[in-house]
């Protein structure tokens, strides 16, 4: 389950322009990009956060023998950012809609629809770093459990908590920046949350979990 959400993560990205300070490149991506790779992009997003449903579920029930409350609020945190990624969701089709000159806003004026629909735009690049903190808070927890574990590795508890510091970190600080991006800074967040949570994604898809060990 982590892996499906893991991929189709990893699709969605590819196929939407990523989230910059300049909206105006990314309306340019948006109107550039074909009907197809558009609609991948955001059936991607949408079943990767329809993933994260059964994914707390199975995580709770992974680790809620170390600490119940502990997995409650891992659980909790991941499955808070589930309504909020759908409405980011749609501020980017709207936006696409607008920018794009669908037959919906055809009434507009050029004018009033480039201006709703760079709002929109702006709307989704902010929801996109604000759902990074529930991104990021649930994985430490997550890491927490890990390491009370002895069914995991310790060290894999390590990176996730590592990853949930750099996901908070990058949202807050992109936040109070006004949403402006540095590519040095983007590439060793995006390292360290890459880092953090392939690793624990692999280790339970091939090595599993020794569930016959007792926890801490």
């Amino acid at each position: 389950m982590y892996l499906a959400l893991g991929v189709t993560a990893a699709i969605g990205y590819y196929h939407a322009p990523l989230v910059e300070g300049d909206v105006n490149v990314i309306a340019s991506r948006i109107i550039a990009a074909t009907d197809l790779r558009f609609r991948i992009g955001v059936v991607s997003d949408v079943l990767s956060t329809t993933l994260a449903v059964p994914l707390a579920v199975l995580l709770f029930q992974l680790l809620k023998p170390v600490n119940k409350t502990h997995a409650a609020v891992m659980a909790l945190l991941l499955l808070i950012a589930v309504p909020v990624s759908f409405v980011v969701a749609l501020n980017y089709i709207g936006a696409r809609m607008l920018l794009t000159g669908a037959a919906e806003v055809a009434t507009l004026t050029a004018a009033e629809r480039e201006s709703l629909g760079m709002l929109l735009l702006r709307l989704h690049t902010q929801g996109v770093l604000a759902v990074e903190i529930f991104w990021g808070l649930w994985l430490l927890p997550f890491g927490l459990l890990v390491i009370r574990s002895r069914f995991l590795p310790r060290i894999l508890g390590v990176l996730l908590i590592v990853a949930g510091v750099a996901y908070v970190t990058h949202s807050i600080i992109s936040l109070l920046l006004g949403g402006q991006r540095f590519a040095p800074y983007e590439r060793i967040t995006m390292l360290a949350r890459a880092a953090g949570e392939f690793p624990i994604i692999l280790w339970l898809l091939i090595k599993g979990a020794d569930v016959r060990r007792s926890p801490v």
